[in-house]
């Protein structure tokens, strides 16, 4: 089985609470949801991140200039008030607002204002519950030296990646600005290579 098909069968065993090699997931996810929601802050410095194969899988790796913050931002949509004016139904505008960053690169940027030094190599999800959303982010310091001796990490200490959490650049924010789809594809005309490019006509 691949890392990617582990790491899908490992998030299905603690979404349907499968009980595997005597470990009981669905009971185990939700008292660490509990404890999550108990921390007082809502960005916190970890010692390792908890799922280690999705972290090894992003770029993580267990040495100095590398650590884990895990987020709690909320969940849902935009907040749109219902006008007090005639309209039609249909024109109310309130029904399917979303924003235009994803929830993923905000919960992205409050972990890199909170440690200013490092930059956001990536993150992922470790869970949700009925009010919030909790993700881990993996950071790292530019400046360290065994950074800047790790020829799979020294690019990050360029100074065009410097802040690229708020550029966009990692993975969520390029989502956000539209940057998955396939070069060329239709729909992505106005997008590349940046917003401010075709007279920001890309959002």
């Amino acid at each position: 089985m691949s890392m990617k098909n582990a790491t899908q069968q490992t998030i299905f065993n603690q979404i349907s609470g499968k009980t595997v090699d005597g470990v009981d997931y669905s009971k185990l996810n939700r008292e660490r949801l509990m404890d999550f929601r108990r921390e007082p802050q809502a960005v916190v410095a970890l010692d390792g991140p908890t799922n280690i194969r999705r972290a090894k899988s992003l770029g993580y790796k267990a040495k100095q200039g590398i650590t884990v913050a895990r987020v709690r931002i909320r969940r849902g949509g935009g907040l749109v008030l219902r006008p007090n004016r005639a309209r039609k139904p249909k024109r109310m505008g309130v029904n399917k607002i979303t924003r235009k960053k994803g929830i993923q690169a905000m919960a992205e940027e409050r972990a890199n204002k909170r440690f200013p030094n490092m930059e956001v190599l990536n993150s992922y999800l470790v869970g949700h519950d009925g009010k919030n959303k909790y993700f881990e982010v993996i950071l790292v310091d530019p400046k360290h030296p065994s950074i800047l001796a790790d020829k799979n990490l020294n690019w990050i200490a360029s100074n065009k990646h410097h802040g690229r959490v708020f550029k966009g650049k990692t993975s969520a924010g390029q989502r956000s600005r539209g940057l998955h789809n396939p070069a060329g594809a239709r729909g992505t005309e106005k997008i590349r290579p940046s917003l401010r490019a075709h007279n920001r006509k890309g959002k």
